[in-house]
């Protein structure tokens, strides 16, 4: 893996941030095999270097895809420290050959915290301090991860040029969010701002493959947890009926990380896209009820749930119900319908990549490559320059 001082100063590279997660590694595999030059900023772990962790991720799409791809230049830093963490050398690097700035790097916390934590160390300070990056070093395009979620818990068509409408934000994961967009939007040192919302991200529409385990995920993996305390009782012993306080109609926008990523590749390289705000939210949302179909589908219990409806208060809840609550409360904001999300200049802009349908079959396919991965993931260790991580 090659380091930045070791690069020519005749290509001009963009640099991203958040390249080792679920969406950041779809990226990486996309925006390379487009043949865009990529510098990539990246924090070592107590187990691997920066190198290292970006060489495990390339080497995986290698085997996966059966050829070889481009290397990006890899930068070790910190999102949440001054200058990103970035050597004098590194940072004159960026200076010479870097035009812009994909910014993918989140953090998906939901519980509230002091500004110094997360979400908000990386979701809005990160995102000020790239900022501060791109105007000491000439950067003046800036490419933008946010989150359709920015709407908070407003209701009824959300359009796509909107960001703060007064609206009630549900955790501080979304008003982190909404900050960074709000500080994106403030500087005007920048030449382009395009931004991308997705919505709820889950796994390849194709194979089902994913790496992080939350929302939909969450739910699943608790009730493979429960279903496993179901099976192993005795034989007569009642099984305990599961209620969910949800109608079944409640609309959720998940969308597959292979389409998401697929959209903001296409529009990166294209000058006439850029500057605009994109919905990445899919044109038909999932039920609840689909959702909590393949919930009990692939666990056989079918027989066990009840929807009882939203308004429902859930009286004494047996043990089952109890952990099942206790353990998703994380996720209490967005047991509700989500509004409409406005999608004219995502549909304008890619009219041949729609958003893959997220129907009953599919989510099964993703729900059964969650529980075949035992939800979990590690890519290969690898060997580099930096040595031999293990």
């Amino acid at each position: 893996m090659s380091t930045a001082t070791q690069f020519s100063q005749d290509s001009e590279y963009l640099l991203m941030t958040g390249c080792t997660g679920l969406l950041g590694r779809y990226l990486l595999k996309d925006l390379l095999e487009a043949g865009i030059p990529l510098a990539v900023l990246v924090r070592p772990t107590r187990r691997q270097s920066a190198a290292d962790r970006v060489e495990s991720i390339v080497a995986t799409w290698e085997r996966q895809l059966g050829q070889q791809l481009p290397r990006p230049v890899v930068l070790e830093g910190n999102l949440s420290e001054e200058s990103l963490g970035l050597s004098s050398d590194s940072e004159d690097w960026v200076r010479s050959n870097c035009y812009g700035v994909l910014h993918n790097a989140a953090s998906l916390s939901f519980v509230s915290g002091p500004r110094d934590a997360e979400p908000w160390k990386t979701n809005l300070t990160g995102t000020e301090l790239l900022l501060n990056l791109c105007r000491d070093t000439g950067i003046r395009e800036f490419h933008h991860v946010s989150t359709a979620y920015v709407c908070g818990a407003r209701q009824g068509t959300i359009y796509e040029q909107e960001l703060d409408e007064g609206q009630a934000l549900s955790n501080d994961y979304e008003w982190s969010k909404l900050e960074a967009e709000k500080l994106l939007r403030e500087a005007d040192f920048l030449d382009t701002k395009t931004i991308y919302r997705p919505s709820i991200i889950v796994g390849d529409s194709e194979t089902g493959f994913t790496t992080t385990f939350h929302g939909f995920y969450a739910a699943l993996q608790l009730s493979h947890v429960i279903s496993k305390g179901i099976a192993q009782m005795t034989e007569g012993e009642e099984k305990p009926k599961f209620r969910v306080n949800l109608d079944g109609n409640e609309n959720k926008n998940l969308v597959p990380v292979d389409w998401v990523s697929a959209f903001i590749s296409h529009a990166i390289p294209k000058q006439h896209l850029h500057n605009q705000t994109y919905h990445l939210t899919p044109q038909n949302p999932v039920t609840a009820e689909t959702i909590m179909n393949v919930l009990t589908a692939i666990h056989n219990s079918q027989d066990l749930v009840q929807l009882v409806g939203a308004e429902t208060r859930i009286e004494n809840p047996n043990e089952i119900e109890r952990m099942f609550y206790e353990n998703m409360q994380v996720y209490s904001s967005y047991w509700k319908n989500d509004p409409n999300f406005d999608t004219s200049n995502t549909r304008q802009a890619a009219p041949h990549l729609p958003c893959p349908m997220m129907d009953e079959d599919r989510m099964m396919m993703l729900a059964k490559a969650a529980v075949d991965m035992d939800f979990r993931w590690r890519d290969l260790p690898v060997r580099t320059e930096a040595g031999i991580t293990g």
